[in-house]
């Protein structure tokens, strides 16, 4: 089972909502909220959850980091009641985690030729 860290879930929710432009600070404690949520645990039952809590999650499966799965349990008398429950996609977290570790072990120094616009080098084949 693999297992995901909070520094593998805050760089995934960086990736996933960058359109939502979080702050660095925002994207950390939503990493601990969600971490806190699921504890050791892969999914939450979703009855505990409050509804601001619920909204999180809605915004997290639109991102791809959960995904829902539901039960049905037979109770006294015969009658089934559904239960629901969010599951963390682990793969999809550490994929983006390791998607932008591969990134970021780039040397940076190998960027600076990019940068140099194309009259520098033209003017330096001149002066060769």
């Amino acid at each position: 089972m693999a297992v995901v860290s909070i520094k593998e879930l805050t760089v995934a929710l960086e990736k996933a909502l960058a359109s939502k432009q979080l702050s660095k600070e925002e994207t950390d404690r939503l990493a601990e909220r969600i971490m806190d949520l699921f504890g050791f645990e892969d999914q939450v039952v979703d009855n505990r959850l409050t509804p601001e809590e619920r909204d999180l999650f809605y915004m997290l499966e639109e991102a791809g980091l959960v995904t829902t799965i539901e039960d049905d349990v037979q109770v006294q008398k015969g009658k089934t009641w559904r239960i629901y429950y969010w599951i963390l996609k682990k793969d999809q977290i550490l994929r983006l985690a390791n998607e932008s570790a591969k990134v970021s072990d780039k040397e940076p120094e190998a960027d600076i030729y990019e940068t140099i616009s194309e009259d520098v080098w033209k003017h330096h084949d001149e002066n060769a």
